[in-house]
């Protein structure tokens, strides 16, 4: 039987009070929940603070690009599809230059779950405002306040009619550990957008302010009703709601991928000969 500690415990590099520390304990919770064993266990992460994440849990991981952890997690999950591929990422690394393969992630419908630490701020780089960051929100590069509209991740999602879409919130440890937990069961496309407070850098959006907003939806709320999930996906201001906020079930993209009807990529035999051929054409 799979335990926590299977998972390893590691020194981390985060600042003491960071947001990220639940999360990382939620979603090893949630590993273990799922009775997966960490050598089924893929986890992908760009860069940034969140990025780090998959370095202090014993499984199998790839550290990549900024941005970038889509394409390696949609690869490896078509090539593999026995893994349990988790992508975490920080609002900076996914919705910034990571945003069109969000968006191509949500439209393929592949089987992974994304993870987003969401702090509204670029924590690894000091502080400057990211895509969520609020309006009012001021930073040493943005002196005089961020003068974007903040990208809104989750109405996005909805909007696209993504397979699963949640928001969690990191000081609610056993909701946030239910949500990933669902989000790797769900068969197809997953995102999670979990708020998390910065307690160096965003002074704003502190554990306090989503605290006294963020608040479960009600047990009798449908997330396969589109309309509702749209307009709870927009609330924001004085209420935050958190949890499953929609559900559509869809054909995978591996269900339908042409490559795959002769089995896992990884399991088929390789035509050397053939392979040989093809190089040669390229000389």
């Amino acid at each position: 039987m799979v335990t926590v500690d299977d998972y390893g415990t590691y020194q981390t590099a985060w600042c003491p009070g960071c947001g990220n520390f639940p999360i990382l304990k939620a979603v090893k919770q949630a590993l273990v929940a799922s009775a997966l064993m960490p050598h089924q266990v893929l986890l992908v992460s760009g860069i940034g603070q969140a990025a780090k994440a998959p370095h202090y849990i014993n499984a199998n991981i790839f550290n990549g690009l900024h941005g970038r952890a889509l394409p390696v997690a949609t690869g490896s999950k078509l090539a593999n599809p026995e893994l349990t591929v988790v992508v975490e990422s920080g609002d900076g690394c996914i919705y910034a230059e990571g945003g069109n393969h969000l968006l191509a992630a949500i439209r393929r419908n592949v089987d992974l779950t994304l993870l987003v630490h969401n702090n509204q701020v670029y924590g690894l780089t000091k502080g400057q405002a990211s895509p969520t960051s609020e309006g009012d929100f001021v930073t040493k590069a943005q002196p005089r306040g961020v003068t974007s509209y903040p990208f809104n991740a989750v109405a996005v999602a909805v909007a696209m009619q993504a397979g699963f879409v949640a928001r969690g919130f990191s000081g609610m440890i056993d909701h946030l550990q239910t949500l990933i937990q669902q989000a790797i069961a769900h068969h197809g496309f997953s995102l999670v957008d979990i708020l998390q407070p910065c307690v160096s850098f965003n002074k704003m959006n502190t554990f306090a302010w989503y605290k006294q907003r963020c608040q479960d939806l009600p047990s009798d709320y449908d997330p396969t009703d589109f309309e509702a999930a749209m307009k709870v996906a927009r609330e924001w201001e004085e209420r935050i709601p958190v949890g499953l906020i929609y559900r559509n079930e869809r054909t995978a993209f591996e269900d339908r991928f042409p490559a795959l009807d002769r089995g896992p990529l990884v399991g088929q035999e390789v035509d050397l000969e053939k392979l040989k051929e093809t190089m040669e054409e390229y000389r």
